[in-house]
């Protein structure tokens, strides 16, 4: 499958659009309703599609409920499978070779005027050294034709460039931009050990489309999948110059860092090809975020109590915040629920626990569950001098945080008739 496959309900824009903010506004006059734009003025012959990966777009996309995608991703993590590797000849993302390198003539956007410029911030980093493979999302600033400035947070990526920078030694990358969606929630998902999140995507694919997920090797080595609509190669160098400032899943404007420049050797696309445009701090941009976590989250609760689902909150941009179901056997089920939710995902700044009656989607159930089963005097955690996420711009100066968690599950104690919703 591919990326395209997945647009079918999308309205397609034709009147000419600017891919400086004017791409966002006309989405934002829509509702966020998924788009793609076929006449962009900066980039002819190329479209940009936008909104794709709402959490429920998206399990409609793939062929899941969205109470299945937990699951579904859970066992992914627990079964992964080899991908395959084609010829280029073989790989729809060879359909176009350009002969140089001009990143300009791409439809990467500008959305938001505070950014520092144009930002590839849907495209995944596929990274290979001394045999391991890492595939993740690090946004990437437009610097010039040929260049980017990639923001690198501290995780395995990190780790794997600081290390070749110890020994004087570059990273060759592959950079893909609309691989089929399994690809992306694959790139999403982060893990304590070093996992090659390209199986993970071939389980899903497999289990999703009962086929297997199709790579193709780049001329710098790096294998990437043959599908995408586009793929640029070449390697993080030892330079670094500024990146940011930049409007992030929060809604707040991250700070201008010191951060790698990627140069990039040369590109490949798809006829026809379509750019996926993300916008940061939008739903889709949440999504990609949110939902590869609930799985993490519910295997660690679950260690603990029965948790049958997890969502990770709207206002807590599908990273700070989530509400947890959980089929409640004893007194202190709530609180345990609670520790295990944070263990599981330690950048979360806010857990709410609730009973099987709640629709934990519904920010007014959830609501009307606290104010008819919580206490806040004995069913509250609150946890100090935390680890805190540096999406969260009212963390501390040392980086630390403090937690809270709300158990609103009905007191095992009292008469569970009168906590009972009637609606």
């Amino acid at each position: 499958m591919a990326f395209r496959d997945h647009l079918g309900a999308a309205t397609r824009v034709e009147e000419p659009t600017s891919l400086v903010h004017e791409m966002m506004e006309r989405s934002k006059a829509t509702g966020h309703n998924m788009l793609i734009f076929d006449n962009i003025v900066e980039c002819p012959g190329h479209a940009s599609a936008i909104n794709m990966l709402t959490r429920d777009r998206l399990c409609a996309a793939i062929g899941i409920e969205p109470e299945a995608y937990i699951d579904t991703l859970g066992w992914a993590m627990k079964h992964p499978s080899a991908p395959v590797l084609v010829e280029p000849s073989d790989a729809p993302c060879f359909e176009q070779q350009p002969a140089s390198v001009d990143l300009t003539t791409i439809p990467i956007p500008h959305h938001w005027p505070q950014d520092r410029g144009r930002y590839s911030s849907a495209s995944i980093i596929i990274a290979e050294r001394n045999g391991i493979r890492n595939v993740s999302f690090h946004r990437q600033f437009l610097r010039d034709a040929n260049h980017l400035v990639v923001r690198l947070v501290p995780r395995h990526l990190r780790t794997m460039v600081d290390e070749a920078r110890a020994a004087g030694e570059e990273v060759k990358v592959a950079i893909v931009n609309a691989p089929d969606p399994v690809v992306l929630l694959a790139a999403a998902m982060s893990f304590n050990e070093n996992i090659d999140e390209l199986t993970i995507a071939a389980a899903l694919h497999e289990r999703l489309y009962g086929t297997p997920l199709r790579l193709v090797e780049m001329p710098n080595g790096v294998h990437a999948p043959a599908d995408a609509e586009y793929v640029w190669w070449g390697r993080i160098t030892l330079e670094d110059d500024d990146e940011g400032p930049y409007v992030d899943i929060t809604g707040t404007v991250d700070d201008v860092r010191q951060e790698p420049v990627i140069e990039v050797e040369g590109l490949v696309h798809r006829k026809d090809p379509i750019f996926h445009a993300l916008i940061p701090g939008e739903a889709e941009h949440k999504t990609l975020m949110g939902l590869p976590r609930a799985p993490t989250i519910k295997e660690a609760v679950n260690k603990v109590v029965n948790c049958t689902d997890v969502h990770m909150t709207e206002g807590g941009c599908g990273w700070l915040g989530a509400v947890l179901k959980i089929k409640k056997q004893h007194a202190d089920d709530g609180i345990k629920a609670i520790h295990a939710a944070f263990d599981g995902h330690k950048s979360m700044k806010i857990v709410t626990v609730v009973d099987e009656d709640i629709d934990i989607a519904d920010p007014v159930r959830v609501e009307w569950a606290m104010m008819t089963r919580w206490q806040p005097d004995k069913d509250t955690v609150i946890l100090s001098n935390q680890r805190g996420s540096s999406l969260d711009p009212s963390r501390y100066s040392d980086g630390k945080t403090s937690k809270i968690g709300y158990d609103a599950t009905i007191d095992s104690a009292a008469d569970p008739s009168g906590f009972m919703s009637v609606q």
